[in-house]
């Protein structure tokens, strides 16, 4: 089972670094002086600059972030904002002309974890245990938050981090590390327990260990929970998985 690691309240210099901004699970700014308390306003402004992959014009940030105020008032309601975030966390925005982006002395967590699961479907067999920890905490990005340009950046990561997590668990039962390869798929499940391509692999990773009755136990569980909530039955690529079982009940 992977323990989640407490996370440190600062964080040490470096040459690339001096900031950092965590999005999964739940906002946090850490300099190195430690946590920095912000405003919401504050907050989602990071956030959204954050989750684009370019600096963005003024006027666009503040319409899409003011949605209910004309241009003067989103205007003002972004400077004073930038000026609250200057205050509290120093340059952890940069401004060049009209343009706004995190400043590159910030490191944002699902960069880190968005780099890693696409690395990993790209190549799932050159992998590290490392690999395994930061896709298996992960978790979900700012589940509290409701916004459209979150829930949308939210649903993208999720099935991005899943299909890492499935093909590290298919990857690793390969490798015999049966151990790893059931965390893996595991944590694909916890991620989305009505996801049948989830619980396929770690039926698999079972099956591959030698632990059949593992595999029929996960398999009632998949076809219990898409019966009760989807109505459902599970599709003929599982069964033929299982096909080969002693009768499942």
């Amino acid at each position: 089972m992977i323990t989640q690691a407490p996370r440190s309240t600062a964080i040490a210099p470096s040459d690339t670094y001096s900031m950092r901004l965590d999005l999964l699970v739940g906002f946090t700014v850490c300099t190195e002086q430690g946590p920095v308390e912000l405003p919401g306003a504050a907050q989602r402004l990071l956030a959204f600059l954050a989750l684009q992959e370019r600096p963005r014009e003024r006027l666009f940030v503040a319409g899409s972030l003011w949605t209910d105020a004309n241009d003067e008032r989103a205007g003002a309601s972004l400077r004073s904002t930038l000026w609250r975030i200057g205050k509290a966390a120093g340059s952890i925005v940069s401004a060049r002309g009209t343009g706004l982006a995190l400043a590159e002395t910030v490191r944002v967590d699902l960069h880190d974890a968005t780099t890693c699961a696409r690395r990993v479907i790209a190549n799932p067999h050159d992998h590290s245990m490392a690999d395994l920890q930061l896709l298996g905490l992960a978790g979900d990005l700012l589940p509290d938050w409701y916004d459209d340009w979150v829930l949308l950046e939210r649903e993208r990561f999720r099935h991005l981090r899943l299909h890492a997590l499935e093909a590290l668990c298919a990857a690793l039962a390969e490798q015999g590390r049966y151990g790893e390869a059931t965390e893996a798929g595991l944590a694909a499940v916890a991620g989305e327990p009505l996801r049948e391509s989830a619980h396929r692999v770690l039926i698999a990773a079972h099956l591959a260990e030698g632990n059949p009755s593992e595999a029929i136990r996960q398999y009632r569980l998949c076809r219990r929970l898409l019966g009760d909530q989807l109505g459902i039955a599970p599709s003929e690529r599982m069964q033929q998985l299982v096909a080969h079982l002693p009768a499942d009940g």
